[in-house]
C-alpha cells in the first residue's frame, strides 16, 4: 500500500495500488465526494464537471482536459470503496473495463 495511505484504503487497480496518491488525487476524490453527497441516487455527473472545477482553480493543476484521467481514476477508487457507481448509457459498468464516456452517481 502506498505510503501515506490509510490502512482501510481500497484501490481500483494494481496501478493505483503501486502509485502514491498525490495531493491532486486527494483533491479530486474530495471534490467527487462533496458533489456526490449533493446528488440523489438517480442523478449522475460527468467527470469533466470535477476536472473543470479543479482545473479552473488557478492553483497550477493545468488544463481541465489533462485532469480527466486522474478524475476517472479517483472515481474508480470511490467505486472500490463502495461510495460511487460508474455508468454508461444508464447501466452500471465495471470501472476497470469501461471505455469512452462515463457518468458517476452515488452508490445505491
Amino acid at each position: 500500500m502506498p505510503s501515506g495511505a490509510a490502512p482501510e484504503a481500497r484501490w481500483c487497480s494494481g496501478a493505483c495500488r503501486r502509485a502514491k496518491l498525490t495531493s491532486l488525487d486527494r483533491e479530486l476524490e474530495s471534490r467527487l465526494r462533496e458533489r456526490l453527497a449533493t446528488l440523489s441516487a438517480s442523478v449522475t455527473l460527468c467527470p469533466s464537471e470535477i476536472a473543470r472545477q479543479v482545473g479552473s482553480d488557478g492553483d497550477g493543476h493545468g488544463d481541465w482536459r489533462e485532469l480527466m484521467e486522474p478524475t476517472r481514476r479517483a472515481a474508480r477508487r470511490l467505486v472500490a470503496e463502495g461510495v460511487a457507481e460508474i455508468t454508461q448509457r444508464g447501466a452500471v459498468v465495471d470501472p476497470s473495463t469501461a471505455r469512452g464516456p462515463i457518468r458517476i452517481r452515488p452508490a445505491r
